[in-house]
């Protein structure tokens, strides 16, 4: 099974602290929608670009993909 990473990118002086942030958030919809996913996080692509992100697998994207309105998509 394909797997996909789902990427929200953030910019600014505070991007970091942002991702972070909303690595939270996508950690409360994984919990409320009772979703199998383990693979999340948020990482640092510079001191002004960071990315919150989440990998499902593609079988279950497009509604994950419509709810949460990731940015970008690639494969993982």
């Amino acid at each position: 099974m394909r797997r996909l990473k789902l990427i929200w990118d953030f910019y600014g002086p505070d991007a970091s602290k942002i991702a972070e942030h909303h690595k939270i958030h996508l950690k409360e919809y994984i919990q409320l929608e009772k979703l199998e996913i383990t693979i999340i996080g948020f990482e640092n692509l510079s001191d002004s670009h960071a990315i919150a992100f989440l990998v499902v697998n593609e079988n279950v994207m497009k509604p994950i993909r419509d709810a949460l309105k990731p940015h970008r998509g690639q494969v993982y």
